[in-house]
């Protein structure tokens, strides 16, 4: 009567089994094996509009160049050294930020590098010769937004402007068991406010090849859940009312058994 129990113990092993962890778990598997030589300098990331930039000239003659520094204030700070305050440009709709004495300034689409030449060449008229200006820019408002099966999810802001997919995990806290790592959405805005759909796989070491390795600004990285976790939640809270029953149905067939073989 024994073999009477098997059909619930079955029935146990399945639910337990299909709650057991995805074997593929481990980010840039063989990551050895591959060749990174083009990945070389690919960080790159463009003005777009919205974004916060500060703006610093330095020159030989710095009074020269005070004109185009008119946000900036020196102060001398309690420990001695020298401090300062940056002001920040705002880049608008157009693509343009509103640079002193040169005006409107056509920013859109270009590096931050780009952009110091730019300014730089700009303002070379105002100056004499011999002056090789110096720019400086930092664009300051990197943010992504991270949703769906990590850590702790919201919108993330980076200190650095050199911010890759895992360094965007990592602040998140780490993708959850039950995340899908291999197919991560990663939605991009164009400068237009258009929007582009990329899938990326963090268990394929050649990720780090692809041009959406490093995040751009405003970037949204969804971790779906994997196949374990959606068939758990279509199943919902009457999860609970089947665990209940099957153990009441184990439990009373464990008597039934245990009466009939005292009877004998």
């Amino acid at each position: 009567m024994k073999k009477f129990l098997i059909p619930f113990v079955a029935v146990a092993a399945l639910i337990f089994t299909g709650c057991a962890s995805p074997k593929k778990i481990a980010y840039l598997q063989h990551a050895e094996d591959e060749n990174y030589d083009a990945t070389r300098y690919q960080h790159n990331i463009k003005v777009m509009p919205k974004d916060n930039m500060t703006i610093y000239i330095t020159a030989t003659d710095q009074a020269a160049v005070s004109i185009f520094n008119k946000h900036y204030s020196w102060n001398q700070t309690n420990q001695g050294g020298i401090g300062g305050s940056m002001y920040t440009y705002a880049v608008d709709d157009d693509g343009t930020i509103n640079f002193p004495i040169i005006g409107r300034i056509k920013v859109e689409g270009l590096s931050r590098r780009e952009v110091e030449v730019l300014i730089g060449d700009k303002i070379k008229p105002y100056l004499a010769e011999t002056e090789n200006p110096i720019v400086t820019v930092r664009i300051n408002s990197f943010h992504f937004t991270m949703l769906g099966e990590v850590g702790s999810p919201g919108v993330k802001t980076s200190a650095r402007e050199k911010c890759s997919i895992l360094d965007a995990i990592a602040m998140a806290g780490d993708i959850g068991i039950q995340g899908k790592r291999e197919n991560i959405m990663l939605i991009r805005e164009a400068a237009d406010g258009g929007k582009s759909v990329h899938r990326l796989n963090i268990l394929d070491p050649s990720i780090m090849k692809s041009p959406y390795f490093y995040l751009q600004q405003n970037d949204v990285i969804y971790v779906e859940p994997n196949s374990i976790k959606k068939t758990n939640a279509s199943i919902g809270t009457s999860t609970h009312l089947w665990f209940s029953l099957a153990s009441v149905l184990v439990s009373s067939a464990t008597l039934i058994v245990n009466v009939i073989d005292k009877t004998k």
